[in-house]
């Protein structure tokens, strides 16, 4: 079983990657930061957060001995960060100056990889931060690399649904097409193998965790299981550091430790990762939030979990009362027991019925409420913004939505800057734009703007 151990509320945008090292557990955001936790009381380090890629971070992994960080970006980037001093170490640019959708390091940390929207691996030296080498497949986008536990080689996963080995010579050794239907969304090996093979578990769009054998010196692919789970596209899959437990994250709002239980999170988890020195797990979802769950033989109670399942209109009396406790203001709880206050009646609490109708005297305690409860409100408002709202490449709320040439609408600002930039390039697609003239998106603009009235 797992409970809940705690809730980290830092990003400002959907939580793309968590990674843990033996002491800090790193999360990063298309906020465009990482942030880093010691794993001992996750409090956030004094150089978090890690503010340099200048568009969503959407991975992030840790070298070995944990004194490295590396992270990539839509940028074209992919960024090692000194785990000391939260310095950039190096900045290594993308062959193609395409966006950077995946990085991962061999156990022996002399090897990187990282992976594009146009299809390109980039094999990096870690060591000097050289390229080393280049590969592609043609017409996909790269979005899963895992190193094997020799560092020999390693597997990559695309959009188009086929999962590649390559050794460190860019030389393909195998190809699994159509290992998922719609696309792969994250690969992973177990940290050990056996005498005579690897152990590859791979997620996607097709709602399956699958779980491969792979010969090492046929390099074969054997599809030993699958599992289905899960009801919505698997996003995210790890081991746990011995390779005994699976984990994995979804759109259907769970995440799924094989093959011992299945608990609930809020909204869509799209990250997960099992801590190497602790019985931990972090998920990671669009809801922009961490939990932290600790595995054990059982829980009880309710948790805030079950809670922020629930829209805030929908809570109950003992919901109310949980959340006073945890913003501080345990004070209230009797108060609020005493007058039956809900979800619903929270939400509709004035200065002038706190003062008259809950007798609260004090001034200060009253204002405290009313911010947090519009705190409370700005958060149910954010969590359910439509995705078609979003700059692609802020994943901002647009104000003064634009079409461009690729037939995708983006923030003025956002694609003026990619354009004076990224040389014409489109985001979505990598392919250049026929054309630097912008529309404006008059219609989107004034949903935008009905939406915004709602709520």
């Amino acid at each position: 079983m797992t409970s809940l151990l705690c809730t980290l509320h830092d990003h400002r945008d959907d939580v793309n990657w968590c990674a843990f090292s033996a002491k800090l557990l790193a999360t990063c955001s298309g906020d465009k930061t990482l942030r880093i936790y010691n794993t001992s009381d996750f409090s956030e380090l004094s150089f978090s957060p890690l503010s340099g890629h200048g568009y969503s971070v959407h991975c992030c992994c840790f070298s070995p001995c944990g004194q490295f960080l590396a992270s990539c970006s839509t940028d074209a980037t992919t960024v090692v960060w000194s785990m000391v001093t939260g310095e950039i170490e190096a900045v290594m640019e993308h062959p193609g100056r395409s966006p950077v959708r995946i990085c991962a390091l061999s156990p022996d940390s002399i090897h990187m990889v990282s992976g594009a929207s146009d299809g390109t691996l980039a094999l990096w030296d870690f060591p000097s931060k050289q390229l080393r080498r280049t590969g592609a497949v043609n017409d996909t986008t790269m979005v899963a690399c895992s190193f094997s536990p020799c560092s020999q080689v390693f597997m990559s996963g695309s959009t188009y649904g086929d999962l590649r080995l390559w050794d460190l010579n860019m030389n393909q050794l195998h190809a699994e097409k159509n290992a998922h239907d719609l696309g792969v969304t994250c690969c992973t090996f177990a940290p050990s193998g056996q005498v005579v093979q690897f152990r590859l578990a791979s997620c996607g769009q097709d709602s399956l965790l699958k779980i491969w054998a792979i010969n090492k010196f046929t390099y074969k692919m054997q599809l030993l299981h699958t599992l289905t789970g899960q009801s919505a596209p698997v996003l995210s899959c790890a081991y746990s550091s011995d390779g005994q437990l699976l984990v994995s994250g979804s759109v259907d709002k769970t995440v799924a430790v094989y093959d011992v239980f299945t608990v609930i999170c809020f909204r869509y988890v799209t990250a997960c990762s099992f801590s190497p020195t602790s019985p931990l797990i972090a998920t990671g979802s669009m809801d922009k939030t961490v939990n932290i769950w600790r595995l054990e033989d059982g829980c009880s109670g309710r948790n805030s979990a079950g809670r922020l399942k629930l829209l805030v209109t929908d809570w109950s009396e003992e919901d109310v009362s949980e959340w006073l406790v945890e913003e501080g203001l345990e004070r209230l709880v009797d108060k609020f027991r005493a007058n039956n206050i809900d979800g619903t009646e929270l939400l509709s609490l004035t200065k002038e019925t706190l003062a008259s109708e809950l007798l609260i005297e004090s001034v200060g305690l009253r204002n405290k409420l009313l911010r947090k409860v519009e705190e409370l409100k700005s958060e149910s408002a954010c969590s359910g913004i439509p995705d078609e709202f979003l700059c692609p490449i802020t994943r901002e709320l647009m104000k003064e939505p634009v079409i461009a040439a690729d037939g995708y609408s983006y923030e003025r600002e956002a694609i003026e800057s990619w354009i004076n930039t990224k040389n014409r390039s489109s985001p979505m697609t990598n392919l250049p734009l026929l054309t630097t003239l912008l529309t404006p998106n008059h219609t989107l603009k004034m949903a935008i703007g009905r939406w915004k009235t709602s709520h």
